[in-house]
């Protein structure tokens, strides 16, 4: 059936075991941290209030005070923009650590 979708060729062990080392190859730590700093890149480096709202979960009032806080608002002829880099290392501020239960294990609050 695999072969029909392939166009009648099928799939040999060489090309398998290349698809597993490519694979591997993507699983490992480094190269994660790699494409998250290639993601980060291409993401954008402002956001509209509207589009921060969505992103952040967040109401517009709220937003905008903390957004101000952090030094991240930028404002040009009428529009409000938000700097995601510094904004991120603002809330980041507010991470809280995972609390123990008095079994010893941790909470899951989701």
């Amino acid at each position: 059936m695999l072969s029909k979708i392939l166009g009648g060729t099928p799939i040999h062990r060489k090309e398998k075991t290349e698809m597993r080392i490519e694979t591997e190859e993507y699983m490992t730590i480094q190269r994660r941290e790699e494409v998250r700093a290639e993601a980060r890149k291409l993401r954008k480096q402002f956001l509209r209030y509207k589009e921060a709202e969505i992103v952040y979960s967040m109401q517009h009032k709220k937003l905008l005070e903390l957004a101000d806080r952090a030094g991240a608002l930028y404002r040009i002829d009428g529009y409000v923009l938000i700097n995601r880099e510094i904004f991120d290392a603002y809330l980041e501020r507010f991470h809280m650590p995972p609390q123990k239960t008095k079994t010893g294990g941790f909470k899951d609050e989701r």
